[in-house]
């Protein structure tokens, strides 16, 4: 029970610390959404007119740009004769998209996530393993971190952002093709940051920097390779009773997510970046190799 001098300091806690939010709050945050963030949010009219493909950016900078996802049907998971395929990655199942939604571009990059430590909750002192911030994709964050800058981009905005769903990232990254890859079944060479993959920055055992490889014919840079990207869904070791609707798959109280897209890390096969290609990590986990992009819920 806390009597006497112990009230009073804790009402003088709670008093200083409201007092620092009030003042960064007014000093602090609120003239950034005012200038660089306000001004360019889309309002409900400007939502609805996006077409497929578009691409909008609701900030002055470092917030993520994203492009338009065309709804649609696809075929879900890898078949049994596709090279480096695993059992986690079947059964094969037909998946309908029915609404279009945005993904970013690009990988969540660390001036976007910088934006988020300075004028939001988002988690200090990430390491960024010593290759250095700008435009590499930010690296070593939990899911649950990443589901705070997601909270915190849809209060700066006042828009829904969140994480893909395990679905809308296949969708988004297969992109209207069937094979193992975008550009067909053989991983070539210069198409992706992966180890096997003629790319200087694996080589060096290291993220590129975003948008260093070609867009898929949906605009979407580093799909493939780079980082293994957090998404919204539980995981379960395949498809089995998988929703079919391109929503998540969420179980009470699960402790690891699905990650999707393979990496740069050495040890990992070119086949870890196919587009049907899945693994997972407890959502406490920090790796050099795992980050996120985001969706955003367009207005109906």
């Amino acid at each position: 029970m806390l009597v006497g001098g112990s009230i009073v300091g804790l009402i003088a806690w709670i008093n200083q610390s409201f007092i620092k939010q009030e003042w960064n709050w007014y000093w602090n945050v609120k003239p950034y959404r005012v200038a660089n963030v306000d001004p360019y949010v889309l309002r409900p009219e400007a939502d609805r007119m996006l077409k497929p493909l578009a691409n909008f950016r609701e900030c002055a900078k470092d917030c993520p740009e994203m492009i338009v996802i065309p709804a649609g049907s696809f075929t879900m998971g890898s078949p049994e004769s596709e090279t480096g395929r695993l059992a986690r990655e079947g059964p094969q199942h037909e998946v309908t998209i029915a609404k279009s939604f945005a993904v970013s571009k690009f990988e969540v990059t660390w001036d976007e996530w910088d934006a988020c430590v300075k004028y939001g909750d988002c988690a200090q002192n990430i390491s960024d393993s010593a290759w250095g911030h700008g435009t590499r994709p930010v690296i070593n964050v939990t899911w649950e971190q990443v589901k705070q800058y997601v909270a915190w981009l849809s209060r700066m905005t006042g828009q829904t952002y969140r994480l893909l769903t395990e679905a809308e990232w296949e969708y988004a990254a297969r992109a209207g093709t069937n094979t193992a890859y975008p550009w067909g079944d053989e991983i070539g060479q210069g198409h992706a940051n992966c180890s096997g993959c003629g790319s200087q920055w694996a080589d060096d055992g290291k993220t590129a920097p975003v948008g260093s490889f070609a867009a898929n014919t949906f605009g979407l840079h580093d799909m493939h390779g780079n980082i293994w990207e957090w998404v919204e869904d539980c995981y379960q070791s395949n498809y089995n009773g998988a929703p079919k609707d391109g929503s998540a798959l969420i179980i009470h109280d699960c402790i690891n997510h699905v990650v999707r897209g393979g990496s740069w890390i050495v040890w990992q096969v070119p086949q870890t970046a196919r587009s049907g290609s899945r693994d997972n990590y407890a959502k406490n986990n920090q790796r050099s190799f795992v980050g996120f992009r985001v969706a955003r819920t367009l207005t109906p």
